[in-house]
């Protein structure tokens, strides 16, 4: 099984109440968490990559256990092995691209020299074509730049798998449609497992082997194949 995820989490703001309860059973190399805003999908992310640690339940990719509650394993993020992309990219701003792509590489919490030789960020500057702006901020970057350099820094340490937060949210329409495409030749490349959250249709559209409706913390779908999705 290419994605084996249960997990259970009670999260409390105030007066709030909200129980996530998903079940994510699947071999699709690219799975999409289909939902609207506030459904759960963003928490969903950040407990399989480790940055959340769900109340019961279990992560394992390809066999492989990450997290299991009842058997006391949590393995750390930087364990893991999964690329993340967050919605807004989370750049650090005080970082160049070079550094910003290089802090995957860099054991510990030192930043990254500015003048960084390494060839797997240089291979990342190259295919995305970055070498323009490598000594630039994120703040001199344009949003598709932005989205690229996220990419690049999620790739650079070759994950087993990669996780992307509505990564054309924040896209002009016409943006959008040019880095999904792009974004979708890479991963077909690569040949890497992929989860992607939306609440978008023409993500959907264009990256789903298979898809998981969430709503209300909970999955409330099946998992549809690709074949599938045009009777929608």
């Amino acid at each position: 099984m290419m994605w084996d995820i249960e997990l259970r989490k009670r999260f409390a703001n105030g007066k709030r109440r909200f129980t996530l309860d998903v079940c994510l059973h699947s071999n699709a190399k690219r799975l999409v968490l289909f939902g609207p805003s506030g459904a759960g999908k963003s928490q969903t992310l950040m407990m399989i990559a480790g940055l959340g640690t769900a109340d019961e339940g279990h992560v394992r990719l390809e066999g492989s256990t990450l997290f299991d509650h009842r058997a006391g394993i949590d393995i750390r993020p930087q364990q893991r092995g999964l690329g993340y992309v967050f919605q807004d990219y989370a750049l650090f701003p005080h970082l160049t691209v070079l550094q910003n792509i290089a802090f995957a590489l860099q054991p510990g919490l030192m930043n990254p020299k500015r003048h960084v030789h390494d060839p797997a960020v240089s291979r990342w500057i190259e295919a995305f074509r970055l070498e323009p702006v490598v000594h630039q901020y994120p703040d001199q970057l344009s949003g598709g730049q932005r989205q690229r350099v996220a990419l690049a820094r999620a790739l650079v340490a070759s994950p087993r798998a990669l996780l992307l937060d509505e990564p054309f949210a924040a896209l002009d329409r016409a943006l959008r449609k040019h880095l999904r495409e792009e974004l979708a030749a890479l991963q077909t490349q690569l040949d890497i497992p992929l989860i992607l959250i939306t609440h978008d249709d023409e993500d959907v559209d264009c990256f789903a082997d298979a898809v998981i409706h969430i709503q209300d913390g909970r999955t409330v779908g099946e998992t549809m194949d690709h074949d599938a999705l045009a009777t929608r």
